[in-house]
């Protein structure tokens, strides 16, 4: 009978691409048709990413290693155990993806909104993403070209694709590739270190409260057709106790085709939540290329409408940290509407520093 058992599951796993590396303690396979959980090579192994997140115990004090097989995994998930790997076959073929933004009702009907929306939150520590591609895939294109009056338009089109908040601390992610149009990445609890990955968007499409470190990634500007800026790349919200937000550093500002305009993009702007005057947002590019749709206009100013629905408007030169140190390329114009600092000052703006003395293992 064992046998026979054990017959069946390697019939089921033929279409498979199961691992036999054991240091794995999970293994997750679109195309796997087994039992949830069944041992594989003496691996535990599940169709899904949600199934495989369900056993992980909420305080895992040691690394937790989830490989996830090539294929597009249509899922929202929330991390809540301790130090979860999640490693990738291979980062252009496994896809984790979902399409909510902020009007798609959530299981209680109430909309998601910007913080509920995203394909994936991390609300636990030490978590890292490896190999993998993470998406929202919402269709702001399509939904843009809608008419007003139509009932299917989303009013709120912000879209995540990867949140950190809460509990999040020390989360890496490496050579990821993640995809969205607004608000596409959203850092906002903790330290987070991106190294080697592909962030594209166009509105605010980098934002959030946390401190993170973009280490040689690639930041790609998608366009928004008859909008002028075409779009913002970085909307920190900083709280102004804080001395650090997010650092570019040795990163690559590019433009996802030629039908972004040059000069069309703004670096970023002063994100304040809710108008919360305790917020000043850093953000700091330090040898990066520019191409050309980066313009010498640089930053913007943004509003926001306070708890009484007045609109406050907020300037980026009262009201934010930006700074830019030996930018260079097609888009690097020295402008007063793009703050630089000098060689002194740039020697704070360091990734030990900003993670305030945590080393990523990479």
């Amino acid at each position: 009978m064992k046998q026979f058992s054990l017959f069946l599951l390697l019939l089921i796993c033929t279409s498979c691409q199961i691992t036999s590396d054991k240091s794995y303690d999970a293994v997750v396979d679109v195309a796997y048709s087994g039992l949830s959980g069944a041992l594989i090579n003496d691996i535990p192994t599940f169709k899904t990413i949600s199934e495989a997140l369900a056993v992980i115990p909420e305080f895992n004090d040691k690394p937790f290693l989830v490989f996830i097989s090539k294929g597009r995994y249509y899922e929202k998930n929330t991390i809540e155990s301790n130090n979860v790997h999640l490693i990738g076959a291979d980062r252009d073929s496994t896809i984790i993806t979902f399409d909510a933004n902020g009007d798609t009702p959530a299981p209680d009907g109430s909309p998601y909104g910007t913080w509920g929306c995203a394909t994936l939150i991390i609300t636990a520590p030490g978590f890292h993403a490896v190999n993998l591609t993470i998406e929202n895939g919402f269709d702001y294109p399509a939904n843009a070209l809608k008419m007003d009056n139509d009932s299917t338009k989303a009013k709120n089109p912000q879209a995540v694709a990867l949140m950190t908040s809460v509990k999040s601390d020390k989360a890496v992610f490496r050579n990821c590739i993640i995809k969205g149009f607004q608000d596409t990445v959203f850092p906002n609890a903790g330290r987070n270190y991106f190294f080697n990955c592909e962030i594209s968007g166009h509105v605010d499409f980098i934002f959030g409260a946390g401190q993170a470190v973009f280490e040689d990634c690639d930041i790609i500007s998608r366009n928004r057709i008859n909008k002028n800026p075409t779009g913002y790349i970085a909307a920190p919200s900083t709280p102004i106790s804080f001395p650090f937000g997010f650092l570019f550093v040795d990163c690559r500002l590019l433009k996802e085709s030629d039908q972004v305009p040059a000069g069309s993009v703004r670096l970023g702007r002063p994100w304040h939540p809710g108008a919360d005057p305790k917020v000043s947002g850093s953000a700091v590019f330090m040898h990066c290329f520019m191409d050309d749709h980066v313009g010498p206009e640089g930053y913007a100013k943004i509003s926001y409408k306070d708890s009484t629905g007045q609109r406050i408007w907020f300037e980026v030169k009262e009201d934010s940290r930006f700074f830019e140190y030996s930018s260079y390329g097609p888009g690097e114009i020295q402008s007063p509407h793009r703050p630089a600092i000098d060689e002194y000052a740039a020697q704070w703006y360091t990734k030990d520093n900003v993670l305030n003395g945590w080393q990523p293992e990479i």
